[in-house]
């Protein structure tokens, strides 16, 4: 006991001895927990990823992605945080055609890097990757693409080239740790006087083709009359082969018989006096 109480007075006879350089210190401390508390607690918010560089090792960590959530790291050691979402960018730029004509894009770029690849992204690349691969990348493949066609065939897409061109920029550009969900063209401009040229020529095309079909459907009208007339040629000949007299004599006789029995009609039959040996009927107006 006599020795616990002597070691214990001891020990405040030093911390009155010391206290100066105590306090001292304890500042420093805090001073350097302050200090330092953003280098070792890290914070990872949502729809981020993190790539853990560490000083003294083994340099990028680029077989781990550090997900969202607060991370505890060594002070030498940096964190690089990566957002992890769907991004968009947009950018314009100037293409000559195979004609030596200038054709003016602007498109909007929407990708995000493969999760999974960040650290080697961060490694071989770095946090400007979007300024480095992809307005680069992209902007070359439609550059060397766009530069085999004429003006017209650009402005129209005929048969699809834009398109085309989108594709292969898009397999090639996803190449390079990101992925590319899509390459919207926002506008595409021609010089004036091209334009105008163009959109004249697109016009008289299509007043070409409305005149073609109605030069065709004219076409088809007097065919359908010449086979129409042909009928009826036909028909009456059949007709004038099979009638005789005797045939008309009973088809008047037959029509007299129904008119006569018509209740609109008074009928008068006065003897046998048509030309054709039929009755000669006078009747009374409708009622």
């Amino acid at each position: 006991m006599v020795s616990v109480a002597r070691t214990k007075r001891r020990a405040r006879v030093w911390i009155q001895e010391n206290i100066p350089y105590i306090v001292v210190i304890s500042m420093i401390t805090t001073l350097l927990v302050v200090f330092l508390w953003p280098r070792i607690f890290i914070t990872i918010n949502g729809g981020e990823a993190g790539v853990l560089y560490k000083r003294f090792t083994i340099g990028t960590v680029t077989d781990y992605v550090y997900p969202e959530g607060l991370h505890i790291i060594f002070p030498w050691d940096i964190m690089h945080i990566y957002d992890a979402r769907v991004q968009l960018v947009k950018h314009q730029f100037k293409v000559l055609t195979n004609q030596g004509l200038p054709v003016y894009l602007k498109i909007a770029i929407r990708f995000h890097p493969e999760y999974e690849l960040i650290g080697v992204l961060h490694q071989k690349i770095g946090p400007d990757y979007v300024n480095k691969i992809i307005i680069p990348q992209i902007e070359s493949v439609m550059r060397r693409n766009i530069g085999k066609y004429t003006p017209e065939d650009i402005y129209t897409n005929k048969e699809g080239v834009l398109s085309n061109i989108i594709v292969l920029a898009l397999e090639e550009t996803g190449r390079k740790y990101v992925r590319i969900s899509d390459i919207i063209i926002r506008s595409l401009d021609l010089p004036e006087p091209v334009a105008k040229s163009i959109e004249d020529k697109l016009v008289y095309e299509e007043q070409y083709k409305s005149y073609i079909y109605i030069l065709e459907r004219e076409k088809q009208e007097a065919d359908r009359k010449r086979i129409e007339a042909e009928g009826i040629k036909d028909y009456q000949r059949i007709i004038a082969e099979t009638l005789d007299d005797k045939m008309l004599t009973w088809q008047g006789i037959k029509a007299t018989a129904e008119l006569s029995e018509s209740e609109n009609a008074k009928v008068l039959i006065f003897g046998n006096q048509g030309t054709n040996g039929l009755p000669l009927i006078l009747g009374a107006p409708l009622k």
